[in-house]
């Protein structure tokens, strides 16, 4: 990260305009030397704004190879942590997705996505930030079982529904160490 803190030397300019209209004396008597001066001021400013701006500028990657736009929060502080994507609006999918919402949105931060193709849907779920995508197909009526696309390797996986929480708790929970 480049230049998350601004230093300012504002001399002794301040001090001199503060003394100049309050009247008071802001002098500063060093005894070594028997000198009297008006200290210097070094004015530093880190705020939250500029953290924040730097760590975006950090984790937005134009991946070329993919075509993508990916924002590669770390995924314990990604806005949206997984979005669950029913590949349908009908056929029984969306209560599906319901379902493992419900299960989900108590111990991580959820999305339902379910608008346009699933390729853009990835996409629109990386450009955002969001590690895990979890798509329920026709398959899931069948065997119980989702695939879940991690955002950074765009690895999919055929999972359990009652195998999620296990799978993403390691990689959306807070490093300790």
């Amino acid at each position: 990260m480049v230049g998350t803190e601004g230093i300012h030397n504002r001399t002794d300019f301040d001090l001199k305009r503060h003394q100049e209209f309050s009247g008071k004396n802001l002098q500063y008597f060093e005894e070594s030397t028997k000198e009297k001066f008006i200290p210097y001021i070094i004015e530093t400013s880190a705020g939250c704004d500029r953290t924040l701006l730097c760590i975006l500028a950090d984790a937005f990657v134009e991946d070329t190879a993919n075509e993508r736009i990916v924002l590669k929060l770390a995924p314990f502080i990604a806005p949206i942590q997984v979005a669950i994507m029913p590949l349908t609006k009908k056929d029984g999918l969306p209560e599906i997705a319901d379902d493992i919402t419900k299960k989900l949105k108590s111990l991580y931060s959820v999305t339902q996505d379910d608008s346009g193709s699933i390729g853009k849907r990835y996409r629109r779920q990386d450009e955002v930030g969001t590690p895990f995508c979890i798509t329920i197909d026709y398959d899931t009526k069948a065997d119980n079982t989702v695939t879940i696309r991690e955002r950074d390797s765009m690895e999919q996986k055929r999972i359990p529904i009652d195998q999620i929480k296990s799978y993403i708790e390691p990689v959306l929970r807070y490093p300790i160490d």
